[in-house]
């Protein structure tokens, strides 16, 4: 996957996962939580599933990207509210 879908993906992947969650945060913050988690997302999906990289236009590649960006998003509101 190139660069661009790189971007795309994370910021797609965390606006949602902030509509999951319901938190409030810019496409800035979107971005980089949505980058962070699909890199925790596919290192999940490498380690329990042995499918940790996928193409852009795979469907489990974005449940991986979503799934990290939410449990990534969750840990630090936790963190943050400590």
């Amino acid at each position: 996957m190139g660069f661009i879908s790189w971007i795309i993906m994370g910021l797609v992947a965390g606006l949602i996962a902030r509509a999951i969650l319901k938190e409030q945060g810019g496409w800035l913050s979107s971005l980089v939580v949505g980058c962070l988690g699909a890199v925790v997302g596919g290192w999940i999906g490498d380690v329990a599933f042995n499918r940790g990289s996928l193409s852009f236009w795979s469907l489990g590649s974005w449940l991986l990207a979503i799934g990290g960006s939410v449990l990534v998003l969750w840990g630090w509101s936790k963190l943050s509210r400590r």
